[in-house]
């Protein structure tokens, strides 16, 4: 599986701290091997929010490259009837949300702190998206652009019941107020999906200091136009918020997929596939 992913998605990863903040408050990390990635924008007190993004990152990459390089995330996990992958995100990201917890809870100079999160992984020909707060994932495939993930904010919801428009919105106040974020509660429930993936598509995670700072449209032309060249789409997205203001931390994370990365089958499924 390793060799299919690596020679089958491309992958750029951006993080900057922008024009105004005096440290970078995001985190980002891929593992191209096993075919995913995670980005999480923290909040919180002084350098609270840094330490909570940190958390998340390393703590769900390093739980996920362990549970990934033993068990394929296609295979179908007995307990629960899902795929091993999704069951390991909802676990991990559990394991994640309590361990930011009481740490917040239990050191005064972290209290309050969360992160918002977003994360995807290929397997077999799929994406699965895991998110928490107002971070992104956007796909590009031929001429369309759309939002694959919902934000959890106020702002979203106002948008939803009618209470405030999409032009409107840009210019809201509540931009930044999340409703569900990791390490804010004792428990989180993360919202997940599944999608089939096409050679071609290029996923676009982003912390909201990207399509805070830069319209969908502009995001959209520019990865179009740089297709080619993700490292730098990444380098002009960032360049672009910053040339907007740079009013938060900026983080990319670019996923191209290449070709098809159908997930291998161990050598009994072959054989009973053979005699069906």
């Amino acid at each position: 599986m390793s060799s299919t992913l690596s020679n089958a998605l491309e992958i750029v990863v951006r993080t900057d701290p922008g024009m105004i903040r005096g440290h970078n408050e995001d985190a980002v990390f891929a593992n191209p091997n096993l075919g995913f990635v995670i980005l999480a924008d923290g909040m919180g007190g002084y350098n609270a929010g840094e330490v909570a993004s940190s958390m998340a990152t390393m703590l769900l990459s390093n739980e996920l490259s362990t549970a990934f390089a033993a068990r394929p995330p296609h295979a179908i996990d007995k307990l629960s009837g899902l795929p091993y992958g999704t069951r390991c995100i909802l676990d991990k990201v559990a394991l994640a949300n309590s361990a930011i917890y009481q740490t917040a809870a239990s050191q005064p100079q972290y209290a309050g702190m969360g992160t918002t999160l977003v994360m995807a992984l290929f397997c077999d020909n799929r994406v699965t998206v895991a998110h928490l707060g107002d971070s992104r994932v956007y796909r590009l495939r031929g001429e369309e652009f759309r939002t694959i993930t919902r934000d959890h904010s106020l702002l979203q919801e106002q948008i939803d019941n009618g209470m405030i428009s999409v032009e409107d919105a840009r210019f809201s106040q509540n931009k930044n107020l999340v409703t569900r974020a990791l390490g804010v509660d004792p428990e989180v429930e993360t919202e997940i999906g599944d999608y089939e993936v096409q050679p071609g598509d290029i996923y676009l995670l982003c912390s909201d200091g990207l399509n805070d700072m830069v319209e969908d449209e502009e995001i959209r032309m520019t990865l179009q136009m740089l297709s080619a060249n993700l490292e730098l789409a990444a380098t002009q997205l960032i360049q672009m918020a910053n040339d907007n203001g740079g009013r938060d931390n900026v983080s990319v994370i670019l996923v191209k997929v290449l070709r098809e990365f159908p997930a291998t089958q161990g050598w009994w499924s072959r054989l009973r596939a053979r005699f069906k």
